[in-house]
């Protein structure tokens, strides 16, 4: 039975000590609701933030060929449109060349980074053999 707000001036100390479980337990249950409350909430709108970036990568995949065909319209004043098309294609793959380049030397420095799993494995193989050693 929740207890309402009363004056506890007057109560001895033993009193107020014998009510700390109950007040604890009230205090972590209000927590708890209080996270998921907020949880909820985060998640939703995460949810929500997601789609908007969603649709935003839609409209932004379909103005890449736009802005490729500008290049493309733009160059050909001065080359013939095929010689264009082809200088575009050329800067594009150069480009994915360079990124690809970039992404290999970051997962190579991935790759050579310890784990920690694999350290407590190291350290384990250590204490083994120096636990060998001593006998």
């Amino acid at each position: 039975m929740p207890r309402g707000y009363r004056d506890r001036a007057e109560d001895s100390l033993l009193s107020l000590i014998g009510d700390l479980p109950e007040l604890i337990g009230n205090l972590v249950k209000a927590e708890i609701d209080a996270a998921k409350v907020w949880i909820s909430k985060t998640a939703k709108d995460a949810g929500i933030g997601s789609v908007w970036f969603l649709i935003a990568l839609f409209f932004l995949f379909w103005a890449v060929p736009v802005i490729l065909t500008f290049a493309i319209a733009g160059l050909s004043s001065w080359w013939p449109v095929w010689l264009s098309a082809l200088a575009v294609l050329g800067i594009l793959i150069l480009a994915v060349l360079f990124f690809a380049l970039l992404g290999i030397l970051k997962f190579r420095k991935v790759l050579r980074r310890q784990n920690p799993a694999q350290a407590v494995g190291d350290d384990i193989r250590i204490v083994k053999e120096a636990g060998d050693d001593e006998l």
